[in-house]
């Protein structure tokens, strides 16, 4: 099959458009029109993975991290970009989902909270949608009301669902006074003058902005017409990071922690606060999640579950009464692996997906 093929697969799981915007995921490396017969799932495409990628005869590497993260000058051969540089030259094809796995419904976060069976589970922290509109607003007189309303509708603005030439009107008073050489519409130059105006409020797509100061400038009759631009938070597609709620009953800090080491197969982890308390609410990230936090304090958590903390950070969430559980970092996205193979092979038969052996944390707690 083509690479293409698969790619669309993956979109389908975990959309990039929800990843993060620091991130750096999808097609790293590859021709979407190559050939992919087998693919390699790892979360760090290390030289060890590289070698069993090569042995496995895989056309795809699925690395959870992505080998790329910051714009580069160089790719050659030794260089700091050296695994990359050798997969472009044998024809390997590098894919990294990252954030948008976490983000994804059934992704990182999800198979962590299934780990504790969590319940009425929510995002940690709701993600905004990206922002594609902007509000304009303009000042006219009377007389041009409905002539330079009409120009911004002609060009796109004014459209909410499924309703167009939308707009909210107001009067009030408009003040200038033009400097010597001005031709002012209404006034003398060198004169205050306050004249009555119509406030035009609309909304315009990121991408008519320039067609629609374009029209607002042709139509109005203002030498210099004044007016607003401002973006607007998209709303909040019940996607984000991390996830919280509750725990069945019965649950301590301590059982929840075997669990995970056991689910994990993971020998120790890293544990701040009591682990005798009983944990009716939790939340987990995986990753490197101490950003978060602030929210598991205010939500109540009893129970706070991630990849790495900082150690002022486990301060902090012991003194705030949350018994905090570090897994190290890829041990807490590790076993979101496991799923995305058994998503890929349901839907693309024809695939043989492999789980890399040789991926490992670069930790260990000896």
């Amino acid at each position: 099959m083509k690479l293409h093929e698969v790619l669309d697969v993956l979109e389908s799981v975990a959309s990039l458009s929800h990843a993060e915007p620091w991130d750096n995921v999808g097609l790293i490396v590859g021709d979407r029109s190559q050939n992919v017969s087998r693919v390699m799932l790892t979360i760090d495409y290390t030289s060890a993975v590289a070698i069993e990628a090569r042995e496995a005869r895989c056309e795809l590497v699925i690395a959870y991290h992505p080998p790329i993260f910051e714009a580069i000058k160089k790719l050659t051969a030794g260089g700091s970009h050296d695994l990359v540089f050798d997969a472009i030259r044998r024809g390997v094809a590098i894919y990294s989902p990252h954030t948008a796995l976490d983000i994804a419904e059934g992704g990182t976060n999800d198979v962590l909270a299934d780990l504790l069976e969590m319940r009425d589970r929510r995002p940690l922290k709701f993600n905004a949608g990206k922002a594609t509109l902007c509000k304009l607003v303009t000042f006219v007189p009377a007389d041009a009301v409905e002539r330079v309303s009409a120009a911004l509708f002609d060009v796109g603005a004014g459209h909410i669902g499924k309703y167009s030439s939308c707009s909210f009107r107001s009067d009030g008073t408009g003040t200038f006074l033009g400097e010597e050489g001005t031709n002012p519409t209404v006034g003398e130059p060198g004169k205050m003058t306050r004249t009555p105006e119509t406030r035009i409020e609309t909304i315009i797509a990121i991408d008519l902005i320039e067609a629609a100061v374009a029209a607002l400038k042709k139509s109005h009759p203002y030498e210099e017409p004044a007016f607003d631009l401002g973006h607007l938070h998209a709303m909040p597609q019940g996607l984000g990071i991390g996830r919280i709620g509750q725990i069945p009953e019965g649950a301590t800090a301590e059982m929840l922690i075997n669990k995970l080491k056991r689910d994990l197969e993971i020998d120790h982890v890293l544990v701040a606060g009591d682990i005798d308390r009983p944990v009716r609410r939790a939340a987990i990230c995986a990753g490197s999640c101490g950003e978060l936090l602030n929210e598991a304090i205010r939500e109540r958590v009893d129970l706070y579950v991630t990849g790495e903390l900082r150690h002022h950070d486990a301060l902090k969430a012991v003194q705030a009464g949350v018994t905090v559980l570090a897994v190290l970092h890829s041990n807490s996205e590790r076993i979101v692996l496991k799923s995305l193979k058994t998503k890929l092979e349901k839907q693309l038969s024809a695939l043989q997906v492999f789980l890399s052996k040789s991926d490992r944390d670069p930790f260990r707690i000896c």
